[in-house]
């Protein structure tokens, strides 16, 4: 059984690593120097946690049921 996980870009303390379309491109993209979320419900995909702990600025917000998931450790 797969659920839907919500991604979320803060585009305030974004910094335009690009980080987070390089590993998973069909979710996240860089406009205008900052990361844009493409898609913002998708299923669960392990990339997105990676996207958010790699994230130099901890914009990136995952969360499933509500909850958040990523980043992991913050």
């Amino acid at each position: 059984m797969t659920g839907t996980w919500t991604v979320h870009a803060d585009r305030q303390l974004c910094l335009g690593s690009g980080m987070c379309a390089a590993v998973a491109p069909e979710v996240f993209a860089l406009e205008d120097e900052h990361a844009s979320v493409r898609q913002p419900e998708t299923g669960e995909d392990p990339r997105l946690l990676d996207a958010a702990d790699i994230c130099p600025a901890q914009a990136i917000t995952v969360r499933a049921d509500g909850k958040v998931i990523a980043p992991r450790g913050a």
